[in-house]
């Protein structure tokens, strides 16, 4: 194919990127004597005649949407043919590589340049939303990086134009799963929030070297969209609050594209954008100083546990008396995967397809390819490991335990012992060192909040009144199982007149309320010195855990 003249004009020069739509060509341009980026669609290789006309009518589409939007971080498209029966779009050649490539060579970008990249894709996003033009794939390997510093935005294949008639067939899903925003996965119609939700993912990635939401297969990744929050970022620094707030999972709740904006311009500078903390609800570490109150301890608690979780409302509560554990355990998760199924499966319709744009592919070049991200993040356990479906076998080491109480929860080790630490609120604990480490669930039948924020926002208070040198790190709202939930992490020391175990230790509190009314608490904590090995724990856990 090198060397062939493309339409009696373009010499082909080196294949420069590929993906599974198509490949980049570096190519001159005899008439005009300029060096030009030419993609050529290979997809239609493979495909029927009457989808070819499919892939010709979106190849326009793509050029048509590209040639709308007047800015120069968007890559200009010169021309769009057929040549040997199939399409190809003639566009600015960019002398660099893609944000995916890059991450390859130096696994992640430090965050005031990832805020400059993003700043600079947003313009594109929004020039392009202004022109009604969606994006609906933005990512890694769609972002272009200059080599005089440029960054451009490529890749319009399954844009959607305002006014235009829709040329994907009905239901069909499309773009990378990994980039996805929540409401495309549930099957409702994108808008500007859905590519700003992309934006999120691409800098997630770009400062972690990881996706926020790939998981070991496309439906599981769908999934974790839906359901789960992304791990907390450690490389983002200033960028940290404005990725969160651009991954809110409610799109009228997240920035708009100005707003969004003025975020990352000041993450940019190195400056924590004051205003993200609108979209991301956490609390001033500097608000309080607590006063040097020791740790209370509760019955059969083990020496050194941390503090009793704290029960609301001033009666007794109302508590079921423990059970044995089911015969069989109810695979609820397994449950929520098929309900996504069936989503997906009325979204496509009959006989239609989900297109699920370059799942572990790999390549790059002129935003064609993929991320070439790993296909697991940490803490994601690896190939034959458990997932959000429950199949397979556990994490190498891992044990399920199915608990009295009735609901079942997966440990890092055979050695993890059960202690009661409340019979009559139900709280329990795993630990494997009498309480230095520990899991903690707590369930409550009669909850006397019926908002999980709200809850852990009244134990912030009063934990933060008696626990020394306590810091807030993070309380924010979440989605787990489809259902409203929050989250709580904070830090303390605790003191070696109160434990066998003194120190600085960090724990995590998240919270959701059943469909049947019932409160959960999962609950874990650990020295701070610990804590990269528990938090990853801790995600493994929330995968595993079944209720009763």
């Amino acid at each position: 194919m090198q060397g062939s003249l493309v339409a009696g004009r373009y010499r082909l020069g080196e294949s420069i990127g590929s993906g599974g739509m198509g490949r980049v060509w570096r190519a001159h341009d005899e008439v005009l004597h300029r060096s030009v980026a030419i993609k050529e669609l290979t997809a239609a290789l493979y495909v029927s005649d009457s989808e070819q006309t499919t892939l010709l009518a979106r190849t326009r589409a793509e050029a048509r949407a590209a040639a709308r939007i007047n800015h120069s971080a968007v890559v200009t498209v010169h021309d769009v043919l057929e040549h040997d029966g199939r399409p190809w779009i003639v566009m600015e050649l960019v002398e660099g590589h893609s944000l995916a490539d890059a991450l390859k060579e130096q696994e992640r970008v430090d965050p005031r340049e990832a805020a400059r990249i993003g700043l600079w894709v947003l313009r594109a996003l929004r020039a392009a939303h202004t022109a009604g033009v969606l994006h609906r794939d933005v990512k890694p390997g769609n972002v272009l990086l200059g080599r005089d510093g440029r960054v451009l935005l490529t890749d319009f294949g399954i844009a959607q134009i305002d006014g235009d008639t829709a040329i994907t067939r009905t239901g069909e899903v499309v773009g990378s799963v990994d980039y996805l925003a929540p409401e495309r996965v549930r099957g409702h119609d994108p808008g500007p929030a859905s590519d700003l939700w992309a934006l999120g993912a691409t800098l997630y990635t770009a400062v972690e070297g990881v996706s926020p939401f790939r998981r070991t297969s496309p439906l599981t990744t769908m999934q974790a969209v839906v359901e789960e929050e992304a791990d907390e970022p450690r490389h983002a620094g200033p960028l940290a609050p404005v990725i969160s707030a651009l991954l809110r999972k409610d799109p009228a709740t997240r920035p708009d594209a100005s707003q969004a904006e003025q975020l990352l311009a000041e993450a940019a500078e190195g400056r924590r954008p004051r205003a993200a903390q609108e979209y991301v609800p956490t609390r001033a570490v500097d608000t309080r100083v607590p006063p040097p109150l020791p740790h209370q301890r509760g019955p059969e608690t083990a020496v050194g546990a941390p503090p009793p979780y704290p029960r609301q409302g001033s009666g007794p509560t109302s508590v079921q008396q423990p059970y044995g554990p089911p015969a069989t355990p109810r695979r609820r998760v397994r449950g929520r995967l098929i309900a996504l199924v069936v989503a997906l499966a009325v979204i496509v319709g009959g006989g239609t397809a989900v297109v699920l744009q370059q799942w572990d592919r790999g390549g790059a070049g002129a935003g064609t390819g993929e991320t070439g991200a790993p296909a697991t993040q940490p803490g994601t356990p690896q190939t034959g490991a458990t997932d959000a479906a429950g199949e397979g076998d556990l994490p190498e080491g891992w044990v399920r335990r199915a608990d009295p109480l009735g609901f079942s929860v997966v440990l890092p080790g055979e050695d993890w012992e059960r202690l009661v630490f409340d019979e009559e609120t139900r709280q329990v604990d795993y630990t494997p060192d009498g309480g230095k480490h520990l899991l903690r669930i707590a369930i409550d039948d009669s909850p006397d909040f019926d908002d999980p924020y709200e809850h852990l926002r009244d134990i912030d208070q009063q934990i933060g009144a008696r626990l020394v040198d306590y810091e807030p790190l993070g309380l924010r709202r979440l989605t787990y199982r489809d259902r409203d939930g929050a989250r709580l992490e904070y830090s303390w020391t605790a003191l070696a007149k109160d434990t066998e175990f003194p120190g600085p230790y960090r724990a995590i509190d998240q919270m959701y309320i059943s469909r049947d009314g019932v409160e959960y608490a999962i609950y874990m904590a650990a020295p701070a010195a610990d804590w990269d090995t528990t938090g990853e724990q801790f995600r493994t856990i929330l995968r595993g855990w079944r209720e009763p």
